[in-house]
């Protein structure tokens, strides 16, 4: 299963521990989004960072859409690069494991902010955006 992470607040008052688990994930700034495994070690770190990012699962549609919309390879964006067939093929390669996300584009997509805006930025998913959530692909499609 993939998990995908979006970095929601800044840096200021940050725990070095924090700001290094962010760095490692590639999430330098705020609606950058990271697609992972769910392996323990990366759900350690989500654990470390859950006050600073949203994650949950993601459906290969989802994937499909965000690597469309928002993918990039170097400057350009893969819609430009390759036909809508073919991105298709690669969002099953990396949903299914057989390829890394980083052997075919830019790991890291850069989101605009969420149309009508977060809930709540300071608080945890049922109240706020911040944690792990059950509709993550409602909130990446708001930020595509």
């Amino acid at each position: 299963m993939k998990i995908a992470v979006v970095r929601i607040r800044g840096i200021r008052k940050i725990k070095p521990k924090i700001k290094k688990t962010l760095q490692l994930l590639n999430l330098e700034k705020p609606n950058y989004c990271v697609i992972i495994d769910d392996s323990k070690s990366n759900l350690g770190m989500l654990r470390v960072i859950k006050d600073y990012v949203a994650f949950g699962d993601i459906n290969e549609d989802t994937l499909f859409r965000l690597i469309y919309k928002r993918g990039r390879k170097g400057s350009k964006r893969i819609s430009e690069i390759y036909e809508k067939e073919k991105i298709k093929e690669m969002a099953r390669d990396i949903f299914d494991g057989k390829a890394k996300i980083s052997d075919i584009i830019d790991p890291v997509f850069m989101l605009h902010p969420p149309r009508k805006g977060y809930k709540d930025t300071k608080r945890l998913y049922p109240v706020g955006d911040l944690g792990r959530r059950d509709d993550m692909s409602a909130l990446l499609r708001r930020m595509m």
